[in-house]
């Protein structure tokens, strides 16, 4: 079997004045926090947005293990709403110094192309830098940053640019191609 080569780029950013914010796509679209941590919700995010770009590392977790992510201090999960349906999500992991991960972030298959994408990651990178407010036990934030990969949606790397965030590292490996799993893995 062949293999692919899969680049994976980091972005980051090191100021709130950074932030690019995208316009908001209509009245129709809101973003809200899910302040009530909900595996099963997390996880129909994750496999519906991932499910056709190879997001597969979370699908073998336990809801106990879900449970446990979810209820650390400061991970948020802010949710795109398109006339009250889930349309895409971004999930905040800070660390204790300062440093806030945007370790998931994108559209479900249907939304993705209207706007949304760029609306939704304003709103989670200006979460990401006021997270301390909302946890005062963790550390100010001072940097905010994510990950990319070449399995991502074709318009991943504009959107992350245009919002402001900076090309720090990129990395290369030669991988097996996987087939992706869908929205509804294993059915």
């Amino acid at each position: 079997m062949s293999t692919i080569t899969l680049t994976t780029w980091s972005l980051e950013m090191t100021s709130p004045q950074d932030l690019v914010p995208a316009a908001v796509p209509g009245p129709e679209t809101t973003v809200a926090r899910a302040e009530v941590p909900s595996p099963e919700f997390s996880r129909f995010l994750y496999a519906s947005v991932g499910g056709d770009i190879h997001w597969t590392d979370r699908l073998s977790l336990t809801r106990a293990e879900w449970v446990e992510h979810l209820g650390r201090p400061g991970v948020e999960t802010w949710v795109a709403y398109d006339r009250g349906t889930p349309a895409g999500y971004v999930e905040l992991d800070p660390q204790p110094d300062g440093v806030v991960e945007i370790v998931y972030f994108g559209l479900l298959p249907d939304f993705r192309g209207r706007g949304i994408g760029g609306h939704l990651l304003s709103v989670g990178t200006a979460r990401a830098w006021d997270l301390a407010r909302r946890w005062p036990d963790l550390a100010p934030t001072r940097r905010v940053w994510l990950h990319t990969c070449s399995q991502d949606g074709p318009t991943a790397m504009d959107n992350y640019l245009r919002r402001g965030f900076k090309l720090f590292k990129t990395e290369t490996e030669e991988k097996q191609p996987t087939p992706t799993p869908g929205p509804w893995p294993g059915a």
